[in-house]
Order: C-alpha cells, then sequence, then structure tokens
C-alpha cells in the first residue's frame, strides 16, 4: 500500500464512481495515526492557536460523513445522529478512543456506498432542515472533501500541540 491510496489501484466489488471517497478515507485514516501518534491523551481536548480541541474536529470528521451519507441516501437525521452533533465538543476520549470512533464512521459509510446504484448518482437529494437541493454526486464529492477539510485541520492541530508542548 502506497502513501497515496488513489494509487493503489481499482477496488474489487466498489464502483469506479465511489472509489475516490474510499481512497478520501483510507488517506485520512493513514494521516490521522501518523499525524496524531505523538499528541497526548489530555492535549487532545487543549485548544491551541484559537483552533477547535483536535478531540472535536476527529468528532467531528466521523459524526459529518456519517450525517452526510445519511443524506444521500434519501434519509433524515435520526435523534441519535443530532444528539452526538450537540456532544462533539465534550472531552474525555482517548486518542484511541477518538480514532476508533472515526474508522468506525468511515467503515459504516463504506459499507453503505458499496450498495450504491452508480445510475443514482444524478438523483436529487435533500439536506437539513432546509431540505437543500443537491445531488447523490453531489454529496459524495462534498463528503470526500469534507473529510479532507477537517483531516487537514487536524493535522495542523496535532502539528501545533506537539510544537507548542515541545517549547514549554
Amino acid at each position: 500500500m502506497s502513501s497515496e491510496p488513489w494509487l493503489d489501484g481499482p477496488l474489487e466489488g466498489v464502483s469506479p464512481l465511489v472509489q475516490p471517497l474510499f481512497f478520501s478515507f483510507t488517506q485520512v485514516r493513514n494521516d490521522l495515526a501518523q499525524y496524531t501518534a505523538t499528541v497526548s491523551d489530555d492535549d487532545f481536548w487543549r485548544s491551541v492557536g484559537g483552533l477547535p480541541s483536535l478531540g472535536f474536529q476527529l468528532r467531528h470528521l466521523a459524526g459529518s460523513a456519517d450525517r452526510l451519507a445519511t443524506y444521500l441516501f434519501g434519509e433524515q437525521l435520526s435523534a441519535s445522529q443530532l444528539a452526538a452533533l450537540k456532544t462533539e465538543h465534550l472531552p474525555g476520549a482517548t486518542r484511541t478512543e477518538l480514532l476508533a470512533i472515526v474508522e468506525a464512521a468511515l467503515e459504516r459509510v463504506k459499507e453503505r456506498l458499496r450498495g450504491l446504484n452508480p445510475d443514482a448518482l444524478y438523483e436529487p437529494r435533500f439536506v437539513g432542515r432546509q431540505q437543500r437541493p443537491t445531488t447523490v454526486i453531489g454529496l459524495l464529492v462534498h463528503i470526500a472533501e469534507h473529510t479532507q477539510r477537517h483531516l487537514g485541520q487536524a493535522i495542523t492541530t496535532a502539528k501545533l500541540l506537539t510544537r507548542s508542548t515541545d517549547v514549554l
């Protein structure tokens, strides 16, 4: 496996139109494991540089992927998803627990996507209470870019946390 998952070749049993999202998720897992390895459990909940805590960022990355996938399949958020959204910022989980939360969320999304009919890519979908219009492919792209956006924030935060503790 290379450091660039999208260069590892096609994924058996996954539509080529969905594979980029799977590659994005692999990159998320690889980079989070690498860049959070030296961050202490306490530091996961410390704010640095005005950024949200690393713990929040990981919970949000996992939760948002799950919520966006719910909309992708034409569903509305459940009470448990809404409750989880309200608690993403609460400290307490360790690095191991947070990475497991991310892993579980990404695997649930991947499992659902394995059954996605590529003919449905242009079907309309609606997001949130305001029922903002999009399409299946629009949500696929947004899930990939949203997880990558939060991955970048998590990497930056982890680097700042590691640097700030080294300087102290």
